[in-house]
């Protein structure tokens, strides 16, 4: 679907005329029996399927900083949590919005709409409600998906032996964010208009015995997929890196760092059997699937390379189930 019309914000809005703009802007979708402006939202799933509810917060100066276009902030906040429905394999339907401002800044709420709404539609997903409240700024989504009954894949679930697969180019927000200034438009891009790989978590689902997305770094989630005493050995030189990011960090070391550590990539990790048919895998999901790695069950992450030596502040050989 195309993306809202984009139309100024009337002088001197306050919280009911802000509650009908957003109304005015959002296109209707299916299953909702009612939707904004009442007290509650009320929706009718398809039968035979089980919702997927997930929210998070964006705030400031975590996951965006005050210099960025409104419309970029809107974009991560759909697709931040769009890509927690990938990670299960379920297919979005309805948002939840909830926006705190110190006041209504008409030109800012306008460009965050601009980005949410449009995520939102190339998603297939129709705002249904949310709440609008004064002071400190805090932007709250909450997202409901479907997916068959039984169907949802989940974290827990991966078998010794298993390859480990990630979607597309990995480290590429983070070395947006480590080079600053200067950094190309397409590190820039993957920071500030990520996408969430909903066609690679529909292809997986299914497929995968265990998925997560990539949020908080490559090394980090991986271990939120091991059951007790498995481990996974990784391949650094198997990470898949985008021809910008190698341009940009020539030394393959560096780029590790960069891949392991990083968050915001929001691609899929996921594991699935030996047997596993990557290339229609890829080809089903809109994105290339990459092996780079297998799990193992000496209970820690280990990390390989035949070309260099792993540096011991890489991440890696850590138990992912020590305290911290």
């Amino acid at each position: 679907m195309p993306a809202p019309p984009s139309a100024s914000v009337p002088a001197g809005m306050g919280e009911f005329e802000l509650i009908d703009r957003i109304r005015a802007r959002s296109r209707a979708g299916s299953g909702v029996v009612v939707g904004i402006g009442d007290d509650a939202a009320v929706l009718a799933p398809t039968p035979g399927h089980e919702l997927v509810v997930t929210t998070d917060t964006i705030v400031l100066d975590r996951h965006f900083t005050p210099d960025w276009p409104a419309a970029d902030v809107g974009h991560v906040a759909a697709h931040a949590n769009l890509s927690d429905l990938a990670a299960m394999g379920a297919v979005p339907r309805w948002a939840l919005l909830a926006l705190t401002l110190p006041e209504i800044d008409e030109a800012w709420v306008d460009g965050f709409l601009d980005g949410f709404l449009a995520a939102a539609d190339s998603a297939g997903m129709a705002l249904v409600g949310g709440n609008l409240a004064r002071g400190p700024l805090n932007i709250g989504v909450q997202l409901i998906g479907e997916v068959p009954s039984g169907q949802a894949v989940r974290r827990r679930g991966a078998q010794v032996g298993d390859r480990i697969v990630a979607t597309g180019t990995i480290g590429d927000a983070a070395a947006a964010l480590a080079l600053g200034e200067g950094v190309s438009s397409g590190l820039m891009a993957r920071l500030h208009r990520p996408v969430a790989r909903l066609q690679a978590g529909m292809a997986l689902r299914g497929q995968a015995r265990a998925m997560i997305d990539l949020s908080d770094g490559l090394l980090a989630d991986l271990g939120h997929l091991l059951e007790a005493g498995q481990g996974a050995e990784v391949d650094l030189e198997a990470l898949p890196a985008s021809q910008a990011l190698e341009e940009a960090v020539p030394d393959e070391v560096e780029r590790w760092r960069l891949q392991t550590g990083g968050g915001s990539d929001y691609e899929l990790l996921a594991a699935v059997a030996p047997d596993a048919d990557l290339a229609a895998l890829s080809e089903a999901g809109g994105v290339a699937m990459t092996e780079i790695g297998r799990i193992t069950n000496r209970g820690r992450i280990e990390c390989r390379s035949t070309r260099h030596e792993v540096p011991e502040d890489l991440g890696c050989g850590w138990d992912h189930f020590r305290d911290d």
